[in-house]
């Protein structure tokens, strides 16, 4: 047998020590960040957990970093130890550490793609053993991990799982997307759950859109609602994880999905606000003119006042009457903007409420079984 045998033969091993232990793998992706993913995968495994099932759980790739020296407090096998009472230490939960370290690390050539699929394969096979099903869950995006061979398509072939794709969905041309993604996987692909669509296209989706994606080969499993309490935060949880000290207090559970930066005229200002919704308007809080035009808008829900400049007294009993609490922020605006549209996109409330939250609507709105 030639050393290239060995090798050809050592690395179907691996991948063959992954495929036999008798559990059901299913990898969810997502074609994009803030999918609801997470929610999604935890809720799919409590469903299949209320049902007997022995589940386990496992996010190869772990992006969710709150370090830059490569050490990761990622939240999501956290929270999913804890709900699904998993006994797994978190090296095998979360194998990898995609960290800016990391990336830096194997474009040197300092981390090898063979070493890693084995390191994935060994922690699968860990925590997959004596399990019927195992959710694992993907990356932000699809392509994410390429450059050490590690997409969620190349983990996928890995562990032999099947792959739930999440997709937003707001106009036709999404379906490229969605069509890409079922090239990508290949045999591997199971279909596409379309996740927090709003009422005004919702039709449309399941009339025309779902049918088509059917006629091509792709199966719908669900289009879930746009629901408001997984689609933003709280005030109360933007004015706790900006350290903003709360200036008017009425209305501080009214949910923020968006932003909208006062630097404009007050005229100008004033049209704009008027056409958003469910937004935070952050902006300096020496800009009075913002303050009035933005609490004469409906859909602003809350203002966010940046320098630590204390608004006039007259502003403050204008949001009381209207309201509208207003936070105080000593960061400048380019800051606070940044950090209020990260805390929207991954920090929104994500706790046992929040599976639970999600397993009612994967319940009223989507096909489970085709999912068992």
């Amino acid at each position: 047998m030639t050393d290239s045998d060995t090798e050809t033969e050592t690395e179907t091993d691996t991948t063959a020590n992954a495929k036999t232990n008798g559990t059901r793998p299913i990898l969810v992706a997502s074609l994009e960040e803030s999918t609801g993913k997470t929610a999604i995968t935890l809720a799919l495994a409590n469903h299949a957990a209320e049902a007997g099932d022995d589940v386990g759980y496992m996010k190869p790739k772990g992006t969710r970093l709150q370090s830059n020296v490569g050490k990761t407090l990622d939240t999501d096998p956290m929270l999913a130890r804890e709900i699904l009472g998993l006994d797994a230490e978190m090296h095998d939960l979360e194998p990898v550490v995609y960290s800016p370290t990391f990336i830096e690390q194997a474009i040197r050539g300092r981390e090898h793609p063979e070493e890693l699929r084995e390191r994935v394969s060994e922690a699968y096979d860990a925590l997959a053993a004596d399990r019927d099903r195992m959710f694992l869950e993907g990356a932000g995006r699809l392509e994410q991990g390429a450059i050490v061979d590690l997409t969620d398509a190349d983990i996928a072939s890995l562990v032999d799982a099947r792959v739930l794709v999440i997709a937003p969905y707001e106009t036709p041309g999404d379906v490229d997307d969605v069509l890409a993604a079922a090239d990508a996987f290949g045999d591997q692909f199971d279909g596409v759950l379309f996740n927090a669509v709003a009422d005004s296209v919702r039709d449309q989706l399941e009339s025309d859109i779902a049918p088509f994606l059917e006629g091509r080969g792709v199966p719908v499993h669900g289009v879930l609602p746009r629901d408001q309490t997984l689609a933003g935060v709280t005030v109360q949880d933007l004015a706790d994880e900006l350290g903003g000290r709360v200036l008017s207090e009425n209305g501080l559970d009214e949910y923020v999905e968006r932003f909208s930066v006062g630097a404009m005229g007050a005229d100008s200002a004033l049209r704009h606000f008027r056409r958003t919704k469910n937004a935070a308007v952050i902006t300096g809080g020496d800009r009075a003119d913002i303050h009035s035009a933005a609490l004469e808008a409906r859909g602003v829900k809350c203002l966010i006042l940046t320098g630590g400049h204390r608004p006039s007294g007259a502003i403050l009993g204008q949001a009381a009457e209207k309201d509208v609490p207003v936070l105080l922020v000593q960061s400048d605006t380019l800051t606070t903007v940044e950090r209020a549209e990260e805390i929207v996109r991954s920090g929104r409330t994500r706790d046992q409420t929040t599976v639970e939250r999600m397993q009612a609507l994967l319940a009223d709105h989507a096909d489970l079984e085709s999912l068992r």
